[in-house]
């Protein structure tokens, strides 16, 4: 079965527990015993943003919180390309452990992670990359309203007027009569429209892509209140260091 590997962390002197996202059973966690000795053929696949064809042992019960790694192998595709879109690839990642629940199939979901990281080798597309699926991750796990309409009475969102997106009260008319830039993230109801069109179609993160592109800024804005709503409390490591590095 397809997977990637989220994140690792030793469990003991020869072995490593994995948090593993499946495209056949989501978010897995797996001990993969004896991956640290020098000749484990384990070793040298299991790492981030490769895509693996993987094998687990029989479990112990149908509610086994942790499964039991037999096998992983590269699955083949091109090579991750780091560099500036290092950071960025493990924000993914940690989108999905703290958003994700455990042995949840989300098979779009898993689709549109693989794309962005396709996406994510261009420089220049890797705004867009992330912005469409942090839109795909909040739809594909309920968090995101239809975007056509206005939330509260179902109005269509009419091209040329601001609305709002509220974590609470969904898509709303922009209420905002201060100042521009000072107040809420408004966004247009073109944007809105193309992007609810880009979800509901088969083309996936290119498609959805480009439905971003006019309005990058304000939806990293936008896409970043949302997150930190569903949250709670928990703060992004990865956000926080690529805030920090920013910094002069």
């Amino acid at each position: 079965m397809a997977a990637y590997v989220l994140h690792s962390h030793d469990w003991s002197e020869s072995s490593l527990i994995l948090d593993l996202f499946t495209r056949e059973h989501g978010r897995v966690v797996a001990v993969a015993k004896g991956a640290k000795r020098p000749y484990s053929q384990l070793r040298p696949v299991l790492m981030p943003f490769q895509c693996l064809s993987v094998v687990f042992g029989v479990k112990r019960s149908e509610d086994a919180e942790v499964w039991l790694l037999r096998q992983a192998e590269w699955a083949g595709g091109p090579a991750w390309p780091g560099g500036a879109a290092l950071l960025p690839g493990f924000y993914l990642n940690e989108l999905l452990m703290r958003l994700m629940v455990r042995h949840d199939p989300h098979p779009t979901l898993f689709d549109a992670y693989v794309q962005t990281l396709h996406a994510m080798g261009d420089p220049a597309l890797l705004q867009a990359a992330l912005r469409a699926f942090e839109l795909t991750l909040l739809r594909q796990l309920g968090h995101l309203p239809q975007l056509s309409v206005q939330t509260i009475g179902n109005q269509p969102v009419v091209a040329g007027q601001p609305y709002e997106l509220h974590p609470d009260l969904g898509v709303r008319e922009a209420l905002w009569v201060g100042e521009s830039g000072a107040g809420p993230v408004v966004l247009d109801g073109q944007v809105l429209m193309a992007i609810e069109q880009a979800l509901s179609l088969t083309g996936g993160i290119p498609t959805l892509m480009a439905a971003c592109m006019p309005a990058l800024s304000e939806l990293k804005a936008l896409l970043r209140t949302l997150i930190h709503y569903h949250l709670g409390s928990q703060t992004l490591r990865t956000r926080q260091l690529m805030m920090e590095l920013q910094q002069p």
